[in-house]
């Protein structure tokens, strides 16, 4: 029997939301690599039979817009009768098939059954340290094909009715420089979606089939309710922004908000690059929706009804929609520049929704080498943290990870330290000048990594780095993000993007990240912020008295 009853059906909601939690937490207790289990890069997310989100665990904001993409590509891959069966299991990590951001994200993805019938699938995604290809860490800007960038895995089956596909393990172990490491991370995954498919049946059995369903589409009716509504409210028009990029290339986004739609068109850009800074057409629909969700309604639940709204235009064979067999590594960096570019665009016209611009870049830095304890290869692979921009109440936060990354967290010294081979000498505050204003943006970082042995590498991609943080209202600029290469013989080298570097014993890798964009005149702040900020380090009494008018 089915129930609309609205109790229940907010029950049914709440068991769903406590299940996705649960999948987080398996996979973050069982996986093997730091990038998952202390960073927490992975996202886990419940979708209904046609593959709509329906609700997410924690992670990464940009990793839960993957989900419903990719089990939309493997349900329509797999859709003759019989093709998935109860206890089936599949993965994908290729943008191409339905991966949507590059190929070190390996999305898990199971179908859930009650009495003979798919009801729901369960799916995760995470990245894993290496998955192969022409550099350790699977990461180069030295790659001009997606072949060169690892082990392409198109939405097959791992596990079919309970048994693994043992071939399909040994063909991704052994394409890995961590086999081991790669092998533990996707048997997390597969715990993650499994331990998720039990909850699902048990709240089926529990409440009933036709209500289970019922719920779903119901909440997902009221997200697009919450969406429309918040949408009626925002200034209604067309928008246009056109950014210079560090490389020197245009980026160029028109925004059309109506009383029913939120359009983003984005076919004026150039053709895709022969180096690895592309991103499929399903990560700049990601993109989107991040910016789409914190304009309307940030604080509730997303799920596929929330972003029914949104109207995407690209160009295919562009940067912003690559064309096959375009590599795209670092599409995290291409994606968050849209999202960044969305953000800016709106700024102006949203000044109680939308602060100055944050350092938006993940600063993704991945050192490796032989551990000199161990003998083994080890990948480090670290999202950083940087200053995000002022508000129109208050100074920017300082040491966040950047719009992309989210509800994420630095890994910790003292397990780098253990896991890895290198020594964390220092981590503390940016204080270049940057971001000042009436109030200020936040700080980025300063770190140093210090390796332990020779023949080891350094492979960055930064962006906002010649272009820095962008200011509103009279404040100024951030500072950029870059990544100082110090060896213990030679000169520091400064670099935005570096593929496969060669470090050795005692080298120091700093990393900077920037402050975010200031807003106001900064004649105006506070004289006691500004002394604050002289007693906190932040500024020197010099630059109070230059900047801020003020003599300390």
């Amino acid at each position: 029997m089915t129930t609309h009853d609205p109790i229940t059906l907010e029950i049914i909601q709440n068991s769903l939301q406590s299940a996705a939690d649960e999948m987080f937490a398996a996979m973050k207790k069982t996986a093997m690599s730091s990038i998952i289990y202390e960073v927490l890069d992975m996202g886990t997310g419940i979708l209904d039979a046609k593959g709509e989100i329906a609700c997410s665990g924690a992670g990464i904001p940009a990793f839960i817009g993957v989900l419903d993409k990719a089990v939309k590509v493997i349900a329509a891959k797999y859709d003759e009768p019989g093709a998935v069966r109860p206890g089936d299991v599949f993965a994908t990590n290729d943008p191409y098939h339905g991966g949507v951001t590059h190929l070190n994200d390996i999305v898990v993805a199971m179908p859930v059954f009650v009495d003979g019938e798919l009801i729901a699938w369960t799916a995760n995604i995470a990245h894993n340290s290496d998955v192969g290809g022409m550099a350790p860490g699977s990461l180069s800007g030295d790659a001009t094909e997606i072949f060169q960038e690892g082990l392409r895995l198109p939405a097959v089956k791992i596990i079919a009715e309970g048994t693994p596909i043992k071939p399909v393990f040994d063909i991704i172990k052994v394409n890995s420089r961590m086999p081991d490491v790669l092998e533990g991370d996707v048997w997390a995954a597969i715990a993650s979606v499994r331990i998720g498919a039990r909850r699902l049946a048990e709240i089926a059995g529990k409440y009933g089939v036709g209500t289970f369903k019922t719920a779903m589409d119901h909440f997902m009716d009221y997200g697009e309710t919450v969406s429309r509504t918040e949408l009626a409210n925002l200034p209604k028009g067309t928008f246009e922004l056109s950014e210079e990029q560090d490389d020197g290339r245009i980026f160029n986004v028109k925004i059309t908000i109506t009383d029913d739609a939120f359009t983003v068109d984005l076919t004026d850009n150039p053709d895709q690059s022969p180096n690895p800074v592309n991103t499929s057409r399903d990560g700049v629909m990601v993109a989107a929706q991040m910016i789409f969700k914190s304009l309307t309604d940030p604080y509730s639940p997303a799920n596929g009804g929330s972003f029914r709204p949104i109207a995407l235009l690209t160009r295919e064979g562009s940067v912003f929609h690559a064309s096959e067999p375009a590599p795209i590594g670092f599409y995290y960096e291409i994606e968050l520049r849209v999202y960044d570019l969305m953000w800016r665009c709106l700024a102006p016209h949203m000044p109680d929704r939308l602060a100055a611009g944050h350092f938006a870049s993940v600063c993704g830095t991945f050192i490796g080498g032989i551990h000199p304890d161990t003998g083994r290869q080890y990948t480090i692979i670290e999202p950083q943290l940087g200053g995000w921009g002022a508000s129109r109440n208050a100074d920017g936060n300082s040491a966040i990870f950047c719009g992309f990354h989210g509800e994420t967290y630095n890994c910790p010294a003292e397990i780098n330290e253990a896991r890895n081979g290198l020594y964390v000498d220092r981590m503390e505050l940016n204080t270049e000048p940057g971001g000042e204003g009436e109030h200020t943006g936040g700080r980025g970082i300063v770190m140093d990594y210090r390796v332990r042995a020779d023949n080891g590498f350094l492979t960055a991609g930064y962006t906002r780095s010649k272009f820095p943080a962008w200011s509103l209202d009279g404040g100024r600029e951030g500072s950029p993000n870059y990544v100082e290469y110090r060896p213990k013989d030679g000169a520091p080298q400064r670099f935005a993007f570096v593929s496969g570097l060669t470090t050795r014993t005692d080298d120091v890798i700093r990393v900077v990240t920037g402050n975010g964009g200031g807003l106001g005149d900064p004649k105006r702040r506070d004289p006691e912020a500004v002394r604050a900020d002289v007693k906190n380090g932040l500024i020197t009494a010099e630059r109070a008295r230059e900047v801020y008018g003020v003599t300390v």
